[in-house]
């Protein structure tokens, strides 16, 4: 049946290639240079493809009622109405404003579609799931791999400095290698990582009774220091620090009783002091200079990292106190490379608010607001805490970066979140489990 099996297959041809994507469109676009704008565009187009359907199957099965009812759904209209409302009178052009809508829009596109599509046919829920677990192993086992691996071994599919760069350096320190994994750069594979270290310890928090015997126990084990593995060889900090509150937050949410308890506390108060006088003692170190500080003068870079993101973070507050209707879609990050006027803001919120506004911002801190909140309602459920807490350490890294612009980690968390929402709506249609 057209309305349950092509968009099942669409959706979740997303979700298990998204994580493929860098490697596949540098391959292609190198082999054939006329497709390589192009074919980047195939999830978009999927995404769209499999949209049409399931509005059409919504309609069809009258559902419009579920959704209307519920204020994220308006707030997520509402979002998507004002970035087309902006690009009709942006003048960045036609390149920089297609490109702009889809970095913008692809991910809360798929989130509204997974959870339309889920509410009707929730046998699928699992389908996304495992899927979502093979593409984890795919990047954070690749990550891995690349400890072994020559540093340009990417070289091979195309990658070089017109395209992708196959590794990267810490302000171009040569003593250390950034890792890309599958992804795009070292930041997003960072993100990535810290999104799969608090999932897998949330299982192995919430299943401790299964874990104390059997194989399952070296699985995890082996997820956990997979992911810490790419996580640290990304040397990406925010995305470092991101984990730790992530990871934190995971045990807090697991444990919340225990910690009203006053030995607990003592030992918190005692392990925070352990830390800090560590911190303290190594501040001076090579390896805290160059991977924590990103402040060794001894390295070639004309600009430290430090310097760019105070630069940027200055720049962005300034453009969106002066422009509180935005500069129009397309006129920051990638999207502004296809104008004449290309403009780099190291933050997501600033960034979206130099699109469309102060009304833009304040939508998606809605919208995220409502994700965050609505995760933490299911937390008896493994998956939810570890997205709520990757969540959170997600809205700290888009402090520094524009962590939802690849489209790797965007669609992977907010296509995951959708999965986890969907499961609480009561009414669905049955499906053939096998067929799913």
């Amino acid at each position: 049946m057209i309305y349950e099996y092509v968009p099942a297959w669409l959706l979740l041809v997303v979700l298990g290639m998204i994580v493929l994507h860098a490697p596949l469109t540098v391959f292609l676009g190198s082999q054939w240079p006329a497709i390589a704008t192009g074919v980047k565009a195939w999830k978009e187009v999927l995404i769209v493809v499999a949209g049409l359907i399931v509005i059409a199957d919504v309609t069809r099965r009258r559902k419009w009622g579920e959704l209307a009812s519920d204020k994220l759904f308006w707030l997520i209209v509402g979002y998507v109405l004002l970035h087309m409302l902006a690009a009709i009178w942006s003048s960045t052009g036609l390149a920089s404003i297609m490109a702009g809508l889809a970095i913008d829009l692809r991910y809360v596109a798929y989130f509204a579609i997974v959870y339309a599509y889920l509410m009707l046919y929730p046998a699928y829920r699992q389908s996304f799931i495992k899927v979502g677990i093979v593409g984890a192993i795919i990047v954070v086992g690749f990550a891995c791999l690349q400890l072994l691996l020559p540093k340009d071994a990417l070289t091979v599919l195309g990658y070089s400095d017109s395209t992708i760069a196959p590794y990267g350096t810490i302000d171009k320190n040569p003593d250390y290698i950034r890792v890309n994994s599958t992804m795009r750069g070292p930041n997003p594979l960072g993100a990535y990582a810290g999104i799969v270290l608090a999932c897998v310890v949330a299982y192995a928090v919430a299943n401790t009774h299964r874990l104390r015997a059997g194989r399952l126990r070296w699985i995890i084990g082996a997820g956990i220091v997979a992911s810490v593995i790419a996580l640290w060889i990304s040397y990406s900090r925010s995305a470092l620090v991101a984990a730790i509150v992530a990871v934190g937050v995971v045990l807090a949410a697991q444990h919340m009783r225990r910690l009203t308890d006053k030995r607990s506390l003592v030992a918190l108060a005692v392990g925070t002091l352990l830390v800090v006088a560590l911190g303290v003692a190594v501040r001076n170190t090579s390896f805290v200079q160059n991977v924590i500080l990103h402040d060794n003068p001894s390295t070639g870079a004309m600009v430290d990292s430090n310097e760019a993101h105070v630069d940027s973070l200055s720049d962005g507050t300034v453009r969106m106190l002066a422009q509180p209707f935005g500069a129009g879609i397309g006129s920051t990050g990638s999207a502004s490379l296809f104008g004449d006027k290309p403009l780099i803001i190291e933050n997501q919120y600033l960034l979206i608010a130099h699109e469309v506004g102060w009304l833009g911002i304040t939508l998606f801190a809605m919208i995220y607001a409502i994700l965050i909140h609505r995760l933490w309602q299911h937390r008896q459920e493994w998956l939810a805490v570890g997205l709520f807490a990757s969540g959170i350490g997600l809205a700290l890294i888009g402090i520094l970066l524009p962590v939802w612009v690849d489209d790797t980690v965007s669609i992977i968390w907010w296509g995951l979140v959708a999965v986890v929402l969907a499961k609480g709506v009561k009414r669905g249609t049955k499906t053939n489990k096998k067929a799913a």
